[in-house]
């Protein structure tokens, strides 16, 4: 499918993820929705990738690592042409490959994902590689928030200034709530950005759902001649772009009736 922005594609991205998760009757909406903007930007300026050879060599790596929140992912591979958008449809159903966790046996998927904490840690070893192999793809890896209560995290990310590993962008999708209710009151990341700082990484914040904030803040990552692993700090809201389902825990599991699924369809349509 064609779009002309990366508005366009986060607009679709979000029906299509929404669509996904009321016919499966599945879950993670809000963490889908999150990120949509994150994907779009990634996937329509970013990421040097060829749909038609998703294995190519010399691709830019992408790591989802909040995998419940596949059907953004799988969203936005269909929409650019990773696999006919309509194989959507089998979602979560038996038989289909288009599990309700990322499955790197999808096209365009490079890794499965399911225990969160793990794929910041294959990105530090995927951006070791191409250092050492000398390649010039770069390494990006999209975690939650609530991820961080992870050690492994933390274990990478020790790791990763200790190699000069400037070719690896980690993304927070910080939308302020994880599985058992705001990340403020499990257990307190802030103040995250001086915490990564202090890990000697290089930082940014910006509004995870400002295009052109994104574009530029990947801009200025992949620009940057410092030595250093890159984290982007994306602030964003959980379940964006449906007004009943922004900032509400309940929308990490429940799954939409056929009301509140033409509501959301309805309030997406209308972004501009």
């Amino acid at each position: 499918m064609q779009f002309s922005n990366s508005a366009e594609l986060a607009k679709a991205i979000r029906l299509k993820s929404l669509e996904m998760v009321y016919n499966a009757k599945a879950s993670h909406i809000g963490g889908a929705l999150s990120m949509a903007d994150i994907l779009a930007v990634m996937y329509f300026d970013i990421l040097n990738i060829n749909p038609s050879d998703p294995l190519q060599p010399t691709r830019d790596r992408f790591l989802l690592s909040k995998g419940h929140a596949c059907t953004g992912l799988y969203a936005a591979l269909g929409l650019k042409g990773f696999f006919p958008v309509d194989d959507l449809n089998t979602y979560a159903q038996d038989g289909s490959i288009f599990l309700s966790h990322t499955s790197h046996y999808i096209p365009g998927v490079e890794i499965s994902a399911g225990s969160l904490g793990h794929a910041l840690s294959v990105s530090t070893g995927l951006a070791l590689a191409a250092k050492r192999k000398k390649k010039e793809w770069k390494t990006y890896c999209l975690i939650s928030d609530g991820e961080l209560n992870e050690g492994s995290n933390w274990e990478a990310i020790l790791f990763s200034p200790q190699h000069q590993l400037d070719n690896l962008i980690l993304i927070i999708d910080y939308n302020k709530i994880q599985s058992f209710g705001k990340v403020e009151n499990v257990i307190q990341l802030e103040p995250l950005k001086d915490k990564l700082v202090a890990f000697n990484w290089d930082v940014f914040e910006v509004d995870g759902h400002s295009h052109e904030e994104l574009r530029n803040v990947f801009a200025n990552c992949n620009n940057s001649t410092i030595k250093k692993p890159k984290a982007v700090i994306a602030h964003t809201t959980k379940g964006k772009g449906v007004s009943f389902m922004e900032n509400k825990l309940l929308w990490h599991y429940k799954s939409p009736d056929k009301d509140q699924f033409e509501q959301a369809k309805s309030e997406i349509l209308s972004i501009c």
